[in-house]
């Protein structure tokens, strides 16, 4: 049932219930719990409009590959070359989409391999923080900021904001039960917005450690609480 919300399908229900039934004999609807999702966030680049342009072309758009898991977001399928100190590179790291203001997002072996000494920051945040070159297929694109290692965190909306009883910059704890890699990341930032589903966003480095893929169960938990959910 694709380009239908959960809450398309039970007004849909619930209308032919009320046919068959009456209304009267319904009892409330709950709302449906979001799922826990947890996912690696490769490294990554976002470009503006601009830097579109001067990569890849005047009157360039970049193009959706691949939808990714929160509403309106995707990966691209144009690529770049990222070039650090004494020329090293990282080449073919992907575009996300859509357009906003450039930054790299990238793992501390990354970074390592680059050469670039780059803070934990949420992603947007580029105080004080290093630049690197971008190469496309029509033009260069030096960021004088922007290069990150994206903090790890979790994407709510305001019905998981209230289950959990957090708010927005709250940090919390992920605790992931993976044969021989069990463990408890710490400080998973929260970050509110009234469109998004609830997903955590681990970098490469963190989601080979715990062996995501193998993982049995997730579960996040308020600190000093029990607010948790296991998926």
């Amino acid at each position: 049932m694709s380009g239908f919300s959960r809450s398309d399908i039970e007004r849909v229900v619930r209308a032919v219930l009320e046919k068959q039934v009456g209304s009267s004999q319904l009892a409330p609807v709950a709302p449906a719990r979001n799922p826990l999702v947890v996912n690696i966030s490769a490294r990554h680049v976002h470009l503006s409009q601009e830097h579109v342009e001067v990569l890849f072309g005047k009157g360039a758009q970049l193009e959706p590959m691949k939808w990714l898991y929160q509403d309106g977001y995707y990966a691209a399928k144009q690529t770049v070359m990222v070039v650090g100190p004494r020329k090293r590179m990282l080449p073919e790291v992907r575009v996300l989409g859509p357009v906003r203001p450039s930054q790299v997002e990238l793992a501390f072996t990354d970074l390592v391999s680059l050469g670039i000494d780059a803070p934990i920051r949420i992603s947007g945040d580029h105080r004080d923080t290093p630049g690197c070159v971008l190469v496309g297929p029509a033009g260069v694109v030096e960021l004088k900021q922007g290069v990150i290692r994206a903090m790890r965190h979790v994407h709510m909306g305001p019905a998981d904001l209230e289950q959990y009883g957090v708010k927005n910059g709250d940090l919390m704890h992920l605790r992931v039960v993976s044969a021989g890699c069990t463990t408890t990341l710490e400080d998973v930032a929260v970050r509110a917005d009234a469109k998004v589903k609830l997903e955590v966003h681990l970098d490469t480095d963190e989601g080979n450690a715990i062996n995501l893929p193998a993982a049995t169960s997730v579960e996040l938990i308020k600190p000093h609480a029990c607010a948790c959910q296991t998926h």
